[in-house]
Protein backbone atom coordinates (compact mmCIF):
# COMPACT_ATOMS: atom_id res chain seq x y z
CA UNK A 1 0.00 0.00 0.00
CA UNK A 2 1.38 3.34 -0.76
CA UNK A 3 0.00 5.73 1.72
CA UNK A 4 0.33 8.82 -0.22
CA UNK A 5 -1.44 7.72 -3.32
CA UNK A 6 -4.30 6.65 -0.96
CA UNK A 7 -4.61 9.60 1.23
CA UNK A 8 -4.62 11.50 -2.33
CA UNK A 9 -7.20 9.16 -3.94
CA UNK A 10 -9.85 9.22 -1.17
CA UNK A 11 -8.96 12.78 -0.76
CA UNK A 12 -11.67 13.83 -3.60
CA UNK A 13 -15.41 13.89 -2.84
CA UNK A 14 -15.94 12.06 -6.16
CA UNK A 15 -13.73 9.35 -5.65
CA UNK A 16 -14.56 8.85 -2.29
CA UNK A 17 -19.04 8.27 -3.85
CA UNK A 18 -17.37 6.34 -6.00
CA UNK A 19 -15.99 4.32 -3.43
CA UNK A 20 -19.43 4.45 -1.80
CA UNK A 21 -21.27 2.94 -4.86
CA UNK A 22 -18.90 0.13 -5.22
CA UNK A 23 -19.33 -0.82 -1.72
CA UNK A 24 -22.90 -2.34 -2.35
CA UNK A 25 -22.04 -3.96 -5.47
CA UNK A 26 -19.56 -4.18 -8.79
CA UNK A 27 -20.39 -1.99 -11.53
CA UNK A 28 -19.11 -0.76 -14.85
CA UNK A 29 -18.18 2.76 -15.88
CA UNK A 30 -21.19 3.61 -17.60
CA UNK A 31 -23.37 2.81 -13.99
CA UNK A 32 -20.67 4.98 -12.02
CA UNK A 33 -20.96 7.41 -14.60
CA UNK A 34 -24.90 7.89 -14.80
CA UNK A 35 -24.64 8.80 -10.91
CA UNK A 36 -22.65 11.41 -11.32
CA UNK A 37 -23.15 15.49 -13.40
CA UNK A 38 -19.47 14.94 -14.58
CA UNK A 39 -18.29 13.42 -18.17
CA UNK A 40 -17.43 9.91 -18.91
CA UNK A 41 -14.02 11.01 -19.43
CA UNK A 42 -13.76 13.23 -15.83
CA UNK A 43 -15.10 9.49 -14.17
CA UNK A 44 -12.15 7.21 -16.38
CA UNK A 45 -9.67 9.70 -14.38
CA UNK A 46 -11.20 9.37 -11.14
CA UNK A 47 -11.19 5.27 -11.58
CA UNK A 48 -7.94 5.49 -12.87
CA UNK A 49 -6.60 7.19 -9.87
CA UNK A 50 -8.57 4.31 -7.27
CA UNK A 51 -7.59 1.79 -9.71
CA UNK A 52 -3.76 3.18 -8.73
CA UNK A 53 -4.26 3.25 -5.29
CA UNK A 54 -4.93 -0.32 -5.27
CA UNK A 55 -9.08 0.95 -3.87
CA UNK A 56 -10.41 -0.98 -6.71
CA UNK A 57 -10.04 -3.73 -8.99
CA UNK A 58 -11.17 -4.52 -12.55
CA UNK A 59 -12.52 -7.38 -14.25
CA UNK A 60 -13.53 -7.58 -17.93
CA UNK A 61 -17.05 -9.56 -18.72
CA UNK A 62 -17.53 -9.68 -22.31
CA UNK A 63 -17.55 -5.46 -23.80
CA UNK A 64 -17.54 -4.31 -20.25
CA UNK A 65 -15.16 -3.25 -17.93
CA UNK A 66 -16.58 -3.51 -14.04
CA UNK A 67 -15.46 -2.08 -11.05
CA UNK A 68 -15.32 -3.01 -7.19
CA UNK A 69 -14.00 -2.09 -4.16
CA UNK A 70 -10.31 -3.74 -3.03
CA UNK A 71 -11.41 -3.30 0.80
CA UNK A 72 -7.87 -5.05 1.66
CA UNK A 73 -6.46 -1.67 1.37
CA UNK A 74 -8.90 0.50 3.54
CA UNK A 75 -8.05 -2.33 6.04
CA UNK A 76 -4.94 -1.19 6.11
CA UNK A 77 -5.18 2.18 5.88
CA UNK A 78 -7.24 1.87 9.44
CA UNK A 79 -4.93 0.18 10.44
CA UNK A 80 -2.61 2.28 10.14
CA UNK A 81 -4.81 5.33 11.31
CA UNK A 82 -5.38 3.17 14.87
CA UNK A 83 -1.75 2.84 15.27
CA UNK A 84 -1.24 6.09 14.51
CA UNK A 85 -3.78 6.99 17.57
CA UNK A 86 -1.72 4.72 19.87
CA UNK A 87 -3.32 2.79 22.61
CA UNK A 88 -5.88 0.18 22.48
CA UNK A 89 -7.04 -1.09 19.08
CA UNK A 90 -10.29 -1.97 20.92
CA UNK A 91 -11.30 2.02 21.30
CA UNK A 92 -13.10 4.46 18.98
CA UNK A 93 -11.01 6.12 16.22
Amino acid sequence: MSLQKTLKAISDPVRREILNLLKEKKLSAGEITAHFSITAAAVSRHLAVLKDAQLIRDSREGKYIFYELNASVLEELMLWAADLKGGNQNDEI
